[in-house]
């Protein structure tokens, strides 16, 4: 299956970290959790759209669109 952007993924379907767009963010992401294999879930997405709420390596947050589409997802 091929991978696909963290801002692409629906609420409950489990994925895993397959890779980063290399972006200033790719460092701070890599700081909260985002590490390849790493399993996520998207939790909730606000009513407007942005941001969305995931839970990533036991815990939850929360990140704007923009920042998700930075992570290459696989589904499980």
């Amino acid at each position: 299956m091929p991978a696909k952007r963290l801002s692409e993924i629906a609420v409950g379907v489990p994925v895993v970290i397959k890779d980063f767009e290399q972006d200033d963010i790719f460092l701070k992401l890599m700081e909260m959790g985002f590490i390849p294999g790493e399993r996520v879930v998207v939790q909730q997405v606000a009513p407007l759209g942005d941001p969305i709420s995931i839970e990533v390596a036991g815990y939850h947050l929360s990140l704007r669109l923009n920042e998700a589409s930075k992570v290459f997802v696989e589904e499980i």
